[in-house]
């Protein structure tokens, strides 16, 4: 089966995953961890990219990247491929690292690049490795506390909450689904597919979907087919047809 085209970015940002082939550990030790942060940095000269977030684990790596000068596909392939590079000679191994291409999801509106970044730093919380997100050494967070790092692009989250603000928004319990490392197995009943609908859109019923901006629409009707949802569930449940939601 072919691959689909990527789904592009107006605003050049992406939530980016990548894993290890078969799920294995492609971080070691502090050395290989290190080793990854100073690769993604090293690269934002070369291919002029923004950082906004990342967060490394065992098996996979969550990035939150905005694209300016290079395209995405090719600044994932320096990071990725220098980093295999120095792991194999490392390690002594041949081959790949990571499975298939790189996961990636666009970021088009401020709402959804702060819930996504919350995401990435809550990410060994929710997989119960630390109780805080601060005491995760291998996040983009205490960057943004610190406010000293040379790789992380502060001044755009900290344009949409003051530092405080910033804390108590990462601090919150929620139940956010972004770009994760497991696959979806199961098809969304229509009944969570509407509470889906509701708080990505923050509308109340398909009228009020169907009224929104057309851009705004489109945005969000990518982001529940990301989800999980179906083209004609989402016709059916938004009122949208059939045809245009399939041509977003």
């Amino acid at each position: 089966m072919p691959r689909l085209p990527r789904q592009k970015s107006d605003s050049g940002i992406y939530h980016i995953m990548l894993r290890g082939i078969n799920q294995q550990v492609i971080f070691e030790d502090d050395e290989d961890y290190f080793k990854f942060v100073e690769t993604l940095e090293n690269y934002k000269a070369v291919s002029g990219y923004k950082v906004f977030a990342y967060c490394l684990m065992s098996n996979h790596i969550h990035i939150l990247i905005k694209v300016e000068k290079e395209d995405l596909d090719l600044i994932m392939k320096r990071i990725a491929g220098s980093y295999v590079y120095w792991y194999n000679w490392k390690y002594y191994r041949k081959g790949h690292l990571f499975q298939d291409r790189f996961k990636s999801e666009p970021i088009e509106d401020d709402s959804y690049f702060l819930t996504v970044l919350r995401y990435i730093h809550q990410n060994p919380v929710k997989a119960g490795i630390v109780k805080s997100i601060d005491d995760y050494r291998f996040s983009s967070y205490n960057d943004y506390i610190e406010e000293n790092s040379d790789i992380v692009d502060s001044d755009f989250a900290f344009s949409l909450l003051k530092k405080d603000e910033f804390i108590a928004f990462n601090d919150e319990k929620n139940d956010d689904v972004c770009l994760d490392i497991y696959p979806k197995e199961f098809r969304i009943n229509d009944n969570d597919a509407r509470k889906m609908i509701k708080k990505v859109s923050k509308c109340d019923n398909a009228t009020e979907f169907q009224l929104l901006e057309q851009k705004q629409r489109d945005i969000y009707i990518k982001r529940l087919k990301y989800k999980g949802l179906s083209i004609r569930q989402i016709s059916r449940l938004t009122g949208v047809s059939f045809a245009v939601v399939r041509k977003i």
